[in-house]
C-alpha cells in the first residue's frame, strides 16, 4: 500500500517544480524516507526495549496515520488548486513545460513505456542501485554485529549514521546534477553524477572492506552510500520525464524493477557469505 507513495511523489514534483530544479527536488524525497530509515535503529529500537515490538509498530502506524490525514487535508496535486500560490510562484513554476494529463487514458497505452530504451536501460541502472542499497539496509547491522564484534548500541549507531550519510548524498546529488545542468545540459549533467556516483561508491566499499580500523571502515561505507545516493535524484527526475504524460507509470516501472534488483541483495549476500567469506558478501554490491 505504501509503494505507489514514490511515483506519485515524483509525477507531484514534476507538476509543482521547473525542469531545473527537479533533480533536487527528487534528491529530497527519498532523503527525507532515509532520514526516516535512519531514525528506526535508535528510535525504533529503543521503543521496542522499552514497549516491545506490537506497540512499537502501533506508535509509528498511528504517527503515519496521521500525516496521511494532514496531506490530504493540505496536499494538492497541481500548484493552481492549492490557495497558498500566488500568481507570481504559478509564472515561475510554469517557467518550463511540466507533463500533462492525456484527455483520456487508451487502455494498456502504458505497454508503451516498455518499449522506450532509455526508460528501459534506466530501469536496469536502478536494478543494480537497489542492490546496492539494499544490501545496506538490510545486512550491515549482522557485518557489524558478527564480522567486526561491536556493541548493539555501537551497532545501532554506525548504521544510523549511514543513513545519515546516504541522505546527505541524495541531497547532495540532486543539487549538483541541477547546478551542472546550468553548463552542461540536462542529460550530460545528471549522467555525470549518477555514473561517477555508482563507480565512487563501488570503489570505496572495496577501500572500506580491506581496511582494518572500524573508525576507517564506517567512514568509508559512509562515504560510499553517499556517493551512490547521490544518483537518486537525477536518476527519478529523469525517468518521470521520460515517461512523459505516463510519468507516474513509468516511475512506477523504474521503481518495480529497482526493488527487484534490491530484494536479491538480502537473499544472494547471505548465500555468498557463507560459500566464501562476509567481505566477498559485501563486496559482491560494488561488482554489481
Amino acid at each position: 500500500f505504501t509503494a505507489p507513495i514514490y511515483p506519485a511523489t515524483g509525477r507531484t514534483l514534476a507538476h509543482w517544480f521547473p525542469a531545473r530544479q527537479r533533480a533536487s527536488a527528487n534528491g529530497a524525497i527519498p532523503a527525507a524516507a532515509v532520514v526516516g530509515n535512519a531514525g528506526t535503529f535508535i528510535g525504533f529500537g529503543t521503543l521496542m526495549d522499552w514497549f516491545g515490538w506490537p506497540v512499537a509498530f502501533a506508535i509509528t502506524g498511528t504517527i503515519t496515520g496521521m500525516l496521511a490525514v494532514l496531506w490530504i487535508w493540505y496536499g494538492r496535486n497541481w500548484p493552481k488548486e492549492h490557495a497558498g500560490v500566488n500568481d507570481a510562484e504559478l509564472q515561475w513554476i510554469e517557467a518550463t513545460p511540466s507533463p500533462r494529463d492525456p484527455p483520456a487514458a487508451k487502455p494498456g497505452q502504458w505497454r508503451t513505456l516498455l518499449r522506450n530504451r532509455s526508460l528501459l536501460l534506466l530501469t536496469i541502472c536502478y536494478a543494480a542501485i537497489g542492490y546496492f542499497e539494499y544490501l545496506f539496509y538490510f545486512w550491515m547491522r549482522s557485518y557489524f554485529d558478527d564480522e567486526l564484534k561491536v556493541t548493539k548500541d555501537a551497532s545501532r549507531l554506525y548504521a544510523t549514521l549511514l543513513m545519515l550519510a546516504m541522505a546527505g548524498g541524495m541531497l547532495l546529488g540532486g543539487w549538483l546534477s541541477d547546478r551542472l545542468a546550468r553548463v552542461r545540459g540536462r542529460r550530460v549533467a545528471r549522467t555525470i553524477v549518477v555514473v561517477s556516483g555508482m563507480l565512487s561508491g563501488a570503489a570505496l566499499l572495496g577501500v572500506g572492506l580491506v581496511a582494518q580500523n572500524v573508525g576507517t571502515i564506517v567512514t568509508c561505507f559512509a562515504l560510499t552510500v553517499a556517493a551512490v545516493g547521490a544518483t537518486e535524484g537525477p536518476a527519478w527526475a529523469t525517468a518521470i520525464e521520460l515517461g512523459g504524460k505516463q510519468g507516474a507509470t513509468a516511475a512506477g516501472i523504474y521503481i518495480t524493477v529497482g526493488n527487484l534488483g534490491g530484494l536479491l541483495a538480502p537473499v544472494v549476500t547471505p548465500f555468498v557469505s557463507e560459500l566464501l567469506d562476509p567481505k566477498w558478501g559485501i563486496g559482491l554490491g560494488g561488482l554489481v
